[in-house]
C-alpha cells in the first residue's frame, strides 16, 4: 500500500514539474524520498537520535550501517541538494533537475529496502 502511495505522489510530482511547478514537484519528490529512507531505517532497526531527522540523517546512517553503498549514498546526497533547492528560496531549481530527481527517486525506492 505504501508503494502505491509513493507512486501516486511521484506521479503528482511529475505532473507538477511538467506543468511548470518545478519547485513543488521537487519538494514532493523529496518528501517521498525522505519517507522511504525513514522506513528503510526503521526496517533495519537503525535509530536516529534526533527529534526531527533530516534526509542526511537517514542516508548517512544507512551508509554507516552498510545498507547502502557509496554510489547510492552519493546519488541520494545529490538528490537532497536538488530537494533543498526546491524547498528553500536560495536558487531556482531547473525542470531537468527535478525530472532527474523524480526518476532517481523511483529507482531508489525499488533498489533500497
Amino acid at each position: 500500500m505504501q508503494a502505491d502511495l509513493f507512486d501516486s505522489e511521484l506521479d503528482a510530482a511529475k505532473e507538477l514539474n511538467n506543468s511548470g511547478f518545478v519547485r513543488c514537484g521537487g519538494a514532493i519528490a523529496g518528501v517521498v524520498l525522505e519517507k522511504h529512507l525513514a522506513q528503510v531505517c526503521e526496517k533495519h532497526n537503525i535509530k536516529i537520535n534526533k527529534k526531527k531527522p533530516t534526509l542526511s540523517d537517514y542516508y548517512e546512517n544507512l551508509k554507516n550501517n552498510d545498507v547502502i553503498d557509496s554510489s547510492t549514498f552519493l546519488k541520494i546526497k545529490y538528490l537532497t541538494d536538488i530537494r533543498n533547492k526546491c524547498a528553500h528560496n536560495d536558487k531556482e531549481p531547473k525542470y531537468e533537475e527535478v525530472e532527474d530527481m523524480i526518476e532517481e527517486v523511483e529507482k531508489i525506492i525499488k533498489k533500497v529496502n
